[in-house]
């Protein structure tokens, strides 16, 4: 049921989309307004879930780790795996964003005919995220090329690196198509594996959905339906300069990628790909496994009124007495 909602409001923002620029001629409101909401839905959201991670206090030093702690000078410390240093952690949380490094080790438990539990790697999730996270990554360093003037130069260099390949006469950019097969491998690891399935809800469906018709219509605007690039770069430098405007006839599909793209934007911070941010926000990944050398204080700790035990016989010391229960000053 979720997989058919997830696929039916992807649908549902294409038709929208189509009646109101095609039918109604609202190119202005989808073209112009939608965006500007989008972005602002954007930043608000994300700055107020990443300062809300911020102040959630924090109470123990909990660190993943899977390798030696810092420990005698004779035995060899994991500084990776288990950092005890700042530095450390730096770089773990940078093979952490860049590669996935912790995805890399997943493994798969299976119970053999003999009734045994078995563990093997399994690659495959750590390989289609890799495919699909650095291809949208790159493919949206290429789209730079819409919002600046003069375009950088590592955007036109990045261009010529991916767009190696020619295909009747026009570069075929290769991360686009790489992002779309990790998109659809991702799906099919969901739609295809009984124990995934199970566990995955609409807000597991609609995003890869929703990506998925990014990265497919985009596709088709490039290689397919031809849209005028100029009139797009002169609506997307409209958006920028805080003067935008609808520059005639531009093609549907590409308001059906315009939406599906703000639609992205506005549901990212209530979302789990929030975990673009939260990462870094992670205790589990952005704390020092320091706990045998640096007492961890919980800065968050409210004052507590303490009753001692020279108070408590203070008051109680009559009634101690009369019971026989011995005292520490008898007065």
């Amino acid at each position: 049921m979720s997989i058919l909602v997830g696929l039916l409001l992807v649908v549902a923002i294409i038709a929208i989309t189509y009646i109101g620029v095609e039918v109604l001629g609202l190119s202005a409101l989808f073209g112009i307004v939608l965006p500007y909401v989008a972005v602002a839905c954007f930043i608000i959201g994300f700055i107020y879930r990443i300062v809300k991670w911020a102040k959630s206090p924090v109470p123990f030093r909990i660190p993943t780790t899977c390798g030696q702690q810092k420990s005698l000078d004779f035995i060899k410390q994991n500084k990776i795996e288990n950092p005890s240093s700042k530095g450390w952690v730096v770089v773990r949380m940078i093979l952490e964003v860049l590669t996935f490094r912790s995805l890399f080790r997943n493994t798969k438990a299976e119970l053999t005919e003999d009734g045994n539990l078995a563990y093997q790697w399994e690659k495959w999730l750590w390989l289609f995220a890799l495919m699909f996270h650095w291809g949208f990554f790159f493919v949206l360093v290429r789209h730079l090329r819409f919002i600046t003037d003069p375009v950088p130069g590592f955007v036109q260099l990045w261009e010529k690196i991916d767009g190696v390949f020619w295909v009747n006469l026009q570069a075929l950019y290769l991360t686009g198509f790489i992002m779309v097969a990790g998109l659809g491998l991702l799906l099919c690891r969901r739609l295809f594996l009984d124990k995934v399935r199970y566990i995955s809800l609409l807000n597991d469906y609609f995003p890869l959905f929703l990506l998925l018709g990014i990265g497919c219509s985009g596709i088709l605007m490039r290689y397919l339906t031809h849209v005028d690039v100029t009139r797009i770069k002169e609506l997307a430098m409209g958006w920028v300069t805080f003067n935008p405007t609808v520059p005639g006839d531009i093609s549907i599909m590409f308001y059906i990628h315009l939406a599906l793209v703000c639609v992205l934007l506005i549901y990212f911070p209530l979302s789990k790909l929030m975990h673009a941010g939260g990462i870094f926000f992670s205790p589990t990944r952005n704390m020092a496994n320091n706990n045998r050398m640096v007492r961890h204080e919980n800065p968050w700790n409210p004052v507590v009124k303490v009753h001692t035990y020279e108070e408590y016989e203070d008051e109680f010391r009559d009634k101690m007495r009369a019971v026989g229960l011995p005292l520490d000053k008898d007065e």
